[in-house]
């Protein structure tokens, strides 16, 4: 398996301990559980899949399944994905397995990779792996916003300057319904609209941001119609 971005019962033996420094190693050997060191866990579908392309490597027993968070676009990380060899992985690692799969997480990685899940793609025909997090950057992290003027105003600067840019690389959008007081109403359209993880990209990037940068905002409600669009968030 190359380098390359994602777009998340038998006991395995111990992973090797990899990396120098404060490396942590652990197993994940319940069926049913997480262990409590594993920083991401593969679905059940995709860990065939990678361990189909890892067992078509040479020396496919020395290498990890390598994941790393490599930046900030929008509201979400981009990540790479590769197989390193376990003994030749740089600097410190969570190093876990999963099954007979190795799992290494650079230790930079690992608070905004906590509980991310590896796993195939929803939509049909969409090929490779995709990243569950339930963590989000902030989207305001190193911008220079002067917002003026009343809510709605301020409102309609941060998502022309700093949310939907983001939001624009998935092919989506978040538009002001309305404000009521203290509270402001969006929609997501586009490609975030019926999108099983725009309800979570809401609440944890845009209202986080919202109220960051607004913080007369007291509340931030998601009005999109999530029944509708391609990939529907309620069936």
């Amino acid at each position: 398996m190359t380098s390359g971005p994602a777009s998340t019962d038998e006991t395995p033996e111990p992973a090797t301990t990899a990396a120098p420094g404060d490396t942590i190693t652990a197993d994940l050997d319940e069926p049913d559980g997480v262990a409590e060191e594993a920083v991401l866990v593969v679905a059940e579908d995709a860990l065939v899949k990678v361990l189909d392309v890892r067992n078509a490597e040479d020396d496919a027993e020395k290498l990890a399944l390598h994941v790393e968070i490599t930046g900030v676009n929008g509201v979400d990380y981009t990540y790479d994905l590769s197989f390193e060899p376990i003994a030749e992985l740089e600097g410190p690692h969570r190093v876990y397995t999963q099954r007979e799969l190795t799992i290494a997480i650079p230790e930079e990685s690992v608070e905004n990779l906590w509980g991310a899940v590896l796993a195939l793609p929803s939509s049909p025909g969409q090929a490779g792996l995709v990243i569950r997090n339930p963590n989000r950057p902030n989207p305001l992290l190193g911008a220079k916003l002067e917002l003026t003027g009343d809510i709605a105003e301020k409102i309609q600067q941060l998502l022309a300057e700093a949310i939907n840019p983001g939001l624009a690389a998935h092919g989506g959008y978040t538009s002001l319904v309305g404000v009521e007081g203290t509270k402001v109403f969006l929609t997501m359209g586009g490609g975030c609209q019926g999108c099983s993880l725009s309800a979570q990209t809401m609440v944890q990037g845009i209202q986080s941001a919202i109220k960051e940068a607004i913080p007369e905002v007291t509340e931030v409600i998601d009005a999109t119609d999530h029944s509708a669009g391609e990939n529907p968030f309620y069936d």
